[in-house]
């Protein structure tokens, strides 16, 4: 009965193997290759650096609102999660940016919303971009391929500009406020198709809605899943060491066979955990917290909820491009950044220089979380196995705090400008373990020599492409030889019996 119930499971781990891995053996192939590209060529983003180098210096001369008239006329009750005076072409504005994801721009000369800015304005401000050649209006688009996610909702429409650089250039610009949200070069939109596009199932016509495109990707992953398990699985029930199979050889196929059995044992523990953790990068089950910190925390680590900065700004030196108002311990503070990302700080009310300590970010850093202890005050000056720059650019030296609440939570803060860099807890440190770890290869002693790290990472995603490959021909000459023999059964005129001698006898 034992030998009985094992031979049936045996059997259907083989047949469930076989029929998921026909219809799957493209999926991985796709991946795996498509990950070698992405090593090299991420989805299109505006970083922060390209931003601050595609604005102008702010005009203070031209600034008569002050920042608590702005909120006051936009109806703003409590302090935004994000305020800042930049310049729309020539002229100085404010943007809010609510809890609630609400997004304002408000005129820092006479105090008007901005709810809509020309054609002709958007070619202005793509002309202050460090590439701009003949910056050109290409037209206006509600979403594209690059502009599919959920993220650019409140900005859309955009007029896109080609800049008319050799990399060919195009920028995004919000058609509502105004704002530069997102550059592509040609490099990017040709080497995506063959990369980030295929390797998250990401058509625009499927990406647009985002918990669609989740419930899909899930299943398709989950799937596969099912697939690289069971042939990892039925490896390393065929493998034989000793004995070895009649010719020799550890393995009972020849050909193609042969070739996707001993491939996927030796890269069969890579391929189950990179399917394992690229399932888990969609968060099922909503398990892992989110990065950043909740309204709650960042209210309290500013020690300061009411729409107040200044009644009035003073006059700045020339060199900003970007003046961010913040709270940090109960204290106002304008941090401003240059066009090349340096940051400097400042009082508002008289715009002299004011310098964080590391002990008033600790301090306001301790209102975090109201019912747990600060644990943790460190000041690193390398990176941590949380905080690395491997897939981005990480500031240094940072601030880390830790906190004795249930969720075990860390901070990481920026010195320089007190903001919140990151939040990790259990569960967060947990995904880095099993997301980023298999997924990216994101272990330390290869991160610290990225040549390393390529030779490895390609190798590695090589053998998971010729073990797919072989599965793809495995599973058309399989399809073709069942498809002949129907055919051949189906023929008029010829015996559907395939041993004629067996017929002849019946």
């Amino acid at each position: 009965m034992q030998r009985t119930l094992i031979g049936r499971g045996r059997r259907w781990l083989y047949i469930t193997h076989r029929w998921i891995g026909i219809a799957t053996c493209l999926l991985f192939a796709m991946w795996f290759a498509s990950g070698i590209v992405m090593m090299y060529v991420a989805f299109p983003q505006l970083t922060d650096r390209e931003r601050w180098a595609a604005l102008p210096e702010i005009a203070w001369n031209q600034v008569r609102v002050a920042p608590d008239q702005a909120m006051a006329i936009v109806g703003i009750a409590h302090y935004p999660r994000d305020f800042r005076l930049v310049m729309l072409d020539d002229a100085p504005v404010y943007r809010l940016l609510a809890w609630d994801g609400t997004r304002k721009t408000i005129s820092a000369t006479d105090g008007r919303q901005i709810d809509g800015i020309a054609p002709e304005q958007a070619l202005a401000i793509a002309s202050h971009h460090p590439n701009a050649t003949h910056p050109q209006m290409i037209g206006t688009t509600e979403r594209d391929q690059w502009s599919v996610t959920a993220r650019y909702d409140p900005l859309r429409p955009f007029f896109l500009v080609s800049l008319g650089d050799k990399d060919g250039t195009e920028l995004y610009v919000s058609t509502r406020t105004g704002e530069l949200v997102l550059d592509t070069t040609r490099r990017e939109r040709i080497w995506n198709w063959l990369g980030a596009i295929p390797h998250w199932i990401y058509p625009t016509v499927l990406r647009q809605d985002g918990a669609t495109w989740r419930q899909v990707v899930l299943w398709i992953s989950g799937i596969c899943l099912v697939v690289a398990v069971t042939g990892f699985w039925i490896g390393i029930l065929r493998l034989r060491l000793r004995p070895r199979y009649a010719r020799g050889t550890v393995t009972p196929y020849r050909g193609w066979m042969a070739w996707h059995h001993i491939t996927g044992l030796i890269g069969g523990l890579f391929i189950l955990t990179w399917m394992f953790s690229g399932w888990l990068s969609l968060n099922p089950g909503e398990y892992f917290s989110a990065r950043g910190p909740t309204r709650d925390m960042a209210v309290r680590y500013a020690g300061h909820d009411l729409p107040q900065i200044a009644a009035r700004l003073p006059s700045m030196p020339p060199g900003a491009v970007e003046t961010r108002f913040v709270w940090i311990g109960g204290h106002p503070l304008m941090v401003l950044t240059d066009r090349n990302g340096r940051a400097t700080t400042a009082d508002p009310a008289s715009g002299a220089a004011m310098a964080l300590s590391d002990e008033e970010i600790f301090a306001a850093a301790g209102r975090l979380l109201p019912n747990a202890l600060l644990t943790a005050r460190l000041r690193l000056a390398q990176f941590d196995a949380y905080w690395y720059p491997h897939h981005s650019e990480r500031a240094l030296p940072v601030l880390r705090v830790g906190f004795d609440d249930a969720a075990e939570s860390w901070f990481y803060i920026d010195p320089h400008n007190g903001d919140i860099l990151a939040r990790i807890d259990k569960s967060r440190r947990a995904y880095r373990w099993l997301f980023n770890a298999p997924h990216s290869l994101d272990f330390s002693p290869l991160l610290r020599f990225r040549p390393v790290w390529d030779i490895v990472t390609v190798l590695l995603s090589l053998i998971g492409t010729i073990v797919s490959t072989s599965g793809i021909v495995i599973a058309w000459r399989r399809l073709r030889r069942r498809f002949r023999w129907s055919d051949t059964r189906n023929s008029p005129g010829q015996s559907a019996c395939s041993v004629p001698r067996k017929c002849a006898k019946a």
